[in-house]
């Protein structure tokens, strides 16, 4: 039995509570959000969003979570705001005339402010504070600290009024976002903020090889364990949101659930009869060899069920792609006017491959699509190197089974594949759970295609190298045909199927001439068993009538025993 001391001792220590930030990923990253009643830093250069970022702090409080907000800004006027969040969906001048927001504009000049000891911001508290109370605010913003000490140099009043301001914040006992500039050897300009205060978090906005992205970290969090690495982060009309990329881990739920691959000859390749739901798939392939064209077939056999599906083209446009496929008898138009199917086409260096993450995974969210293909996943090297673009694959894929959904990504080889290209194939074939190569087939003066299954994990394949062709109706699957020279195509195959029909027609017809040579002895068989059975008969017949003419004759001659009696 344990003793009431050791009780103590080994019981767990309170959990820190914590206010939901109300940003998309941010509160998976901080294992539940912003410490309550405490300060949080805010840093970073400009254009980062670092006042949006706090603004939506504030409104997503307000909406989601019935906690009131304080904004108090020192450089943009408040109709600035209001114009500015608008454009996010963000009515701050709604909810400001709703009592549920006060946001107050506070001018400082740097001609007023002179280093002397009895410099402070009691005149800030008392303002703050009211503002607090005026509505019951439960969350403060303020955007940026740096304006209050813009003419201070002194360390020492700056690291005093920096911990009173941020001891009477969590006296006040509200959850606060204190904004800051990025410094050039420190997290702020300053560099005493980020000491005093409970969470830091950096934003940064970094611009590589003419690609800008937008990443966070979590620099601390006093009494919280929370996520360490670099997060992407996406700042769109729905304002700003977080993708957790390296939170995830393999312990999602898999399906039994076969879904087709919308080829029946396709589908027969596979013991299970097509992928399973959920799974991810890599169709690769040189140009030209119908890799879109298979894609566009699992689009439209998961429209067919009824599933929704994002269609990611990185070389087509929209049109063009709905444009080439009808010519093969596939309507993809007719599942985008039904809300079945999304078509997004760019080019790969609109964004960087994290926005490319983000930009996806806030399409499933909102789409909830049973599919997503990605066409081809390969233009990806343009806009990443080798580790980076191996990094995106994962966790895109990551992301996909997380949400059941089916993944198929196409990949364009080359003849002379170089190794860059080979590592990063083998890299995303490595995380695929089915892999279909298609290839050009070299014949007698012509390049046909063909089709062959790598691997597909949890079920059996056909190991088979099949041709298949591309008509007005489709795609045609054609069946494997073994010459002596081994597996044939095009007009090889043609020429050996013609080569079979002749032989087969002349066997058929030395089959018939034999049939009829046979018939004739047949018959002549039979005649001559007729004359011989006629000629039997009537050696028969004879021999009866000599035998009918001896008994007549022994009835006319009399007996010699009745000539003597008398």
């Amino acid at each position: 039995m344990i003793k009431k001391s050791e009780k103590h001792r080994f019981s767990s220590p309170t959990v820190l509570e914590k206010s939901p930030s109300g940003i998309a990923g941010l509160d998976e990253i901080t294992e539940g959000g912003l410490p309550k009643g405490r300060p949080t830093l805010i840093c970073g250069g400009a254009g980062c969003g670092k006042t949006l970022f706090g603004m939506q702090f504030l409104v997503k409080g307000i909406t989601e979570y019935n906690e009131p907000g304080v904004f108090m800004s020192f450089e943009e006027p408040t109709e600035d705001l209001e114009k500015n969040m608008i454009s996010l969906g963000f009515d701050i001048k709604k909810l400001a005339a709703q009592k549920k927001l006060k946001i107050d504009h506070v001018m400082v000049e740097r001609s007023e402010i002179e280093e002397t000891g009895e410099y402070d911001l009691e005149g800030l508290f008392i303002r703050l504070g009211h503002a607090i109370d005026s509505i019951g605010a439960k969350r403060v913003v303020l955007d940026t600290i740096e304006s209050l000490f813009a003419g201070l140099t002194n360390t020492s009043i700056l690291r005093a009024e920096l911990r009173r301001l941020f001891h009477w914040l969590k006296h006040k006992g509200v959850t606060a976002i204190i904004t800051g500039e990025r410094g050039e050897s420190s997290f702020t300009r300053q560099g005493l903020e980020e000491y005093v205060s409970d969470c830091v978090i950096l934003l940064d906005f970094r611009v590589i090889d003419q690609i800008s992205t937008r990443r966070l970290r979590i620099v601390k969090y006093r009494g919280s364990t929370h996520g360490t690495n670099e997060y992407p982060f996406l700042i769109d009309e729905q304002g700003v949101s977080v993708f957790p990329i390296t939170s995830l881990r393999l312990d999602h739920e898999v399906s039994d659930k076969i879904v087709s691959t919308g080829i029946k000859k396709l589908d027969d390749m596979f013991s299970r009869g097509g992928y399973f739901q959920g799974s991810s798939i890599l169709i690769s392939g040189t140009a030209g060899t119908a890799k879109t064209t298979l894609a566009s077939y699992f689009a439209q056999e998961t429209c067919q069920r009824g599933g929704k599906t994002l269609f990611f083209a990185f070389e087509e446009s929209p049109n063009q792609l709905i444009r080439n496929m009808s010519s093969i008898g596939i309507d993809l138009k007719a599942y985008v006017d039904k809300g079945l199917l999304q078509i997004h086409s760019s080019r790969p260096t609109l964004y960087g491959l994290e926005m490319h993450l983000l930009t996806l995974n806030k399409l499933i969210k909102d789409f909830k699509p049973k599919s997503v293909i990605i066409d081809p996943i390969s233009n990806l090297v343009s806009i990443g190197n080798e580790r980076e673009v191996s990094s995106f694959l994962v966790r895109l894929i990551d992301l996909l089974k997380v949400n059941n959904i089916t993944a198929l990504f196409t990949s364009l080889t080359q003849q002379n594949i170089n190794a860059f290209n080979e590592q990063t194939e083998e890299s995303i074939s490595s995380l695929v759970d089915t892999w279909i190569t298609v290839r050009d087939v070299e014949g007698i003066g012509e390049r046909n295609r063909g089709l062959f299954i790598l691997k597909a994990r949890g079920m059996g394949h056909s190991n088979q190298v099949r041709e298949f062709l591309i008509k007005d109706e489709g795609i045609d699957l054609l069946e494997l045909e073994i010459g002596p020279e081994g597996m044939l195509t095009g007009s090889a195959r043609g020429e050996f199927q013609k080569t079979q029909s002749v032989q087969k027609l002349r066997k058929q017809k030395q089959v018939e001439s034999k049939d009829r040579e046979i018939e004739r002895k047949r018959k002549i068989l039979d005649a001559n068993i007729h004359a011989m059975q006629t000629e039997f008969e009537s050696v028969v017949e004879e021999l009866n009538k000599l035998e009918i003419e001896e008994q007549e004759l022994k009835k006319k001659i009399p007996s010699p025993l009745k000539s003597k009696k008398r």
